[in-house]
């Protein structure tokens, strides 16, 4: 075991709330570093309805703090990320079986008007029998709404401030856990465990944060053998990916016959993304899976409202994960509180942060207030910095995508406009990085089906911490969605083999 290495501040989690505050921290002029058992974004922070969102029906729950704060947020998440985040327009067809449209239209205005919305538009009626929006939908569906909200790829943000974090001094540490933390004095002796080579290091820092997500209350017992007044409670969340069975850019938002509603958004291009059920879970994070009555009611609401029908054969893929939500209390699943909670523990010499809860969208905020919370244990700590800050890629001109994607065209005239746009929402400005001195798709290497070339993978590899093929095709992009399993397997082959070679 080598000698401790010191650290200002030691973050537990690599999903989007660990890797917001080392971002944040970094930036500040602290030592940081950041440990995840998994890869980055493996749990629930790739597991999302993939929305950067105000949570419309949050309102009904009078979460009406929350739903400002996240509108507010939507806007500086757009500026900071317009590759990985874009608008996408809603329609929610009424049914008078459920919320009465006076109450639809309030909670519109609300969502509207709470969060000073600034580039997007506001919420229109459609008449259903005459817009084109409607055309999918039952013809009993005459009357709607249609209102704006954001897509994002989750996965990518939370590798985008780990990145960003990285570049900024702080140490990202992939595939290693943290197994122990103690506090000796006014800093925290850690040790952590390679889960590859199971080697372990020992760490010192002024401050620990646990940012574990589904195992934070795992963290305080069992990492730091410590105990806290708040509990994480679990639910989990479904989604299913099917072909895209409807013309246009918009996505849908329905209510089930139980007032649950479900986004049925498009996906990939050519694919729609249905979620989410809301479950109370009790198994093992690492095992969980939809099941079968799941998707059953995910199809279920979607029959319920447009006219073709899906079946179980169109499911191409699907995916669950566990919500870490802070326990308030709340018996049923889908009225628990989005929002977050700070533990501050710093009673007995080094200070823990431990934290409940929280959301996709409110993650940059989230790590901006937990660093006010700790920061007089750091006197020459930097101002807050992040809400004006691009991420990795980020950095185009007044954040205007459109502007970019035109830049893209006439810089790379020789790349095929899908394999352009795959690079250009991925990687926004970095796409130059990637692509290299290559004038021609020869230049970018082999190619494993797709869009999926070997200057991409070893980019990848090279930047962005990704060690297995899952890595690749899955979080730091969706390249498994549009590859046969043969392809699949022979990326998988080959890219073994290659690591093995470079070991």
């Amino acid at each position: 075991m080598t000698s401790p290495q010191r650290v200002d501040l030691f973050v537990i989690g690599g999903g989007i709330n660990g890797a917001g505050i080392a971002r944040d921290a970094a930036g500040r002029g602290l030592s940081v570093m950041l440990c995840e058992k998994d890869d980055l974004a493996e749990g629930t922070s790739s597991r999302s309805g993939k929305l950067v969102h105000g949570g419309l029906r949050y309102l009904e729950y009078y979460e009406f703090r929350l739903v400002r704060e996240a509108l507010i947020e939507r806007e500086v998440l757009m500026n900071a990320a317009p590759h990985i985040i874009w608008p996408m327009r809603f329609v929610l067809p009424h049914s008078p079986q459920d919320r009465p449209a006076w109450l639809v239209r309030l909670g519109l205005f609300l969502y509207d008007h709470l969060g000073g919305r600034k580039k997007l538009p506001g919420t229109r009626v459609l008449d259903l029998r005459r817009a084109p929006e409607g055309a999918p939908l039952l013809d009993s569906f005459t009357r709607g709404f249609e209102y704006s909200d954001c897509w994002v790829d989750d996965a990518r943000l939370v590798i985008l401030n780990a990145l960003d974090a990285a570049e900024r001094g702080a140490q990202v540490l992939t595939r290693t856990a943290c197994v122990s933390a103690r506090r000796e004095g006014d800093h925290w002796r850690i040790t952590t465990r390679n889960t590859v080579t199971g080697e372990t290091h020992e760490h010192r820092a002024r401050v620990l944060v646990n940012a574990a997500g589904p195992w934070v209350s795992d963290v305080i017992t069992r990492v730091v053998g410590a105990n806290s007044a708040r509990n994480v409670r679990l639910v989990k969340g479904s989604h299913i990916v099917v072909p895209k069975f409807w013309d246009g850019p918009n996505a849908y938002l329905v209510q089930n016959t139980d007032k649950r509603v479900i986004f049925i958004n498009p996906y990939e291009g050519d694919k729609a993304l249905i979620g989410t059920t809301d479950i109370a879970y009790e198994g093992r994070t690492e095992d969980v899976t939809p099941d079968a009555a799941e998707i059953d009611y995910l199809l279920a609401a979607v029959n319920r409202y447009f006219k073709e029908k899906l079946v179980r054969a169109d499911v191409l893929d699907s995916f669950a994960g566990v919500r870490p939500l802070f326990d308030d209390g709340q018996g049923n699943p889908s009225a628990v509180t989005r929002d977050y909670v700070f533990d501050l523990d710093d009673s007995a010499g080094a200070p823990l942060l431990n934290i409940f809860g929280g959301k996709i969208t409110t993650y940059r905020e989230l790590a901006e207030r937990g660093l006010q919370r700790i920061a007089k244990h750091f006197p020459q700590i930097g101002r807050d910095w992040t809400h004006a800050a691009p991420l990795p890629g980020g950095d185009m001109p007044g954040a205007d995508y459109e502007r970019f994607r035109d830049a893209l065209k006439t810089e790379f005239p020789w790349m095929p406009p899908g394999l352009r746009r795959h690079y250009g929402r991925l990687y926004g400005t970095r796409t130059r990085a990637l692509v290299g001195n290559a004038t021609d798709l020869a230049g970018l290497g082999r190619h494993f089906g797709g869009d999926l070339h070997e200057a991409e993978v070893r980019y990848l590899v090279r930047h962005e911490w990704a060690q297995t093929a899952e890595d690749i095709l899955w979080r730091r992009t969706k390249h498994r969605l549009h590859l046969s399993q043969a392809e699949r397997e022979a990326f998988a082959d080959w890219f073994g083999r290659t690591l093995a070679q470079a070991a």
